[in-house]
């Protein structure tokens, strides 16, 4: 699972999440707390707030073979 930080439409940051830490009150927020310190400057150049989105990357398999 990756931690992804976006101001308005631009993604400043993606963090891996350790799956097992993830239900543990208070671990995302941890994360969300350093990259608002981190990228502080940045967000006060911009009237919205930060927004964050947790997701589930899917790799897709290389196709092997070349349909007809």
């Amino acid at each position: 699972m990756k931690l992804m930080m976006y101001i308005g439409n631009d993604l400043i940051e993606a963090i891996q999440l350790e799956d097992s830490r993830i239900p543990v009150p208070g671990y995302v927020g941890s994360i969300k707390r350093c990259l608002k310190q981190k990228y502080k400057e940045l967000i006060r150049e911009y009237a919205n707030p930060p927004e964050f989105l947790v997701t589930n990357p899917i790799v897709e398999a290389p196709k092997t073979g070349a349909k007809a």
